[in-house]
């Protein structure tokens, strides 16, 4: 039986075949990078109003952190959301607009929209 026509089979290995080139021992190891430091790199326009806000927040108060813990406090890589033990704090300046808050809220009350335009991130390319 013959594999699909757009599929190309894997490939043989054989002993005289070489093998993939490792990282020579003179050669220093690539320096670990933490997301924080590449996050500081991030270039913004910042605006005077938010792009980012909480629908029902007595939901995201009481409903959330009882059930849930708080997860937006947690899984935004650009620490936008933090709780001050009393209510979620948005610093919406530091968004980089990745909508992991959209994707990760159990209750879906966070209302996450683009900035205006000329404003937020200015990504680079190449």
């Amino acid at each position: 039986m013959e594999g699909h026509p757009l599929r190309r089979p894997a490939p043989v290995r054989t002993p005289s075949a070489p093998l993939p080139r490792a990282a020579a021992p003179d050669e220093p190891p690539l320096p670990r990078v933490q997301v924080e430091e590449k996050l500081y790199l991030v270039q913004y326009r910042h605006d005077r109003h938010s792009h980012i806000d909480i629908t029902h927040r007595e939901v995201c108060a009481e409903q959330c952190g009882r059930e849930w813990g708080r997860p937006c406090t947690t899984f935004c890589p650009a620490n936008v959301y933090t709780w001050d033990g009393e209510k979620i704090v948005i610093a919406y300046e530091n968004c980089v607009e990745c909508t992991s808050c959209l994707l990760g809220c159990p209750y879906r009350v966070i209302d996450w929209r683009l900035p205006r335009g000329g404003f937020g991130v200015h990504y680079r390319f190449g």
